[in-house]
């Protein structure tokens, strides 16, 4: 079993799970675009039972297209969000892939492909959704 750890900019909020995460997506949405001024947000989303998280956090919380809730956590001091959790998917927590200090499991899909900007490109295989996963989904 494999253990990943996760942290902010300047580690004073830091999440370590127990085991790989059940998926990892890339995410073209403009939100995912300036949470993490990038061309796109990849977050790697574990269950919520296999997190343990130390440090302080902050919280941010907007309604998606769809009108469900997506809450940010964020670190006070650095400003890093480095989770996030959505009422989508009440038993899994995404976490920014660029966060981890630990080797993850490459993307299986990319979302919301009708905001990608046009330089960018994914593997062919990758299933590809101009909008969110549809239901029901990893």
């Amino acid at each position: 079993m494999s253990t990943h750890h996760a942290s902010c900019q300047c580690g004073n909020l830091s999440a370590e799970f127990d085991g790989d995460p059940d998926f990892v997506i890339v995410c073209n949405c403009r939100a995912c675009q300036k949470r993490s001024g990038s061309p796109f947000g990849t977050g790697a989303y574990f269950r919520k039972t296999e997190m343990k998280v130390n440090g302080p956090s902050k919280t941010w919380q907007r309604r998606a297209q769809s009108g469900r809730a997506l809450e940010s956590h964020f670190c006070p001091d650095c400003g890093t969000t480095l989770y996030w959790t959505l009422e989508m998917r009440p038993d899994h927590v995404g976490v920014a892939f660029g966060a981890f200090e630990t080797k993850l499991p490459d993307p299986i899909r990319a979302i919301w492909t009708e905001e990608q900007h046009h330089w960018v490109s994914f593997p062919e295989e990758w299933p590809h959704f101009p909008q969110g996963t549809p239901e029901p989904a990893n």
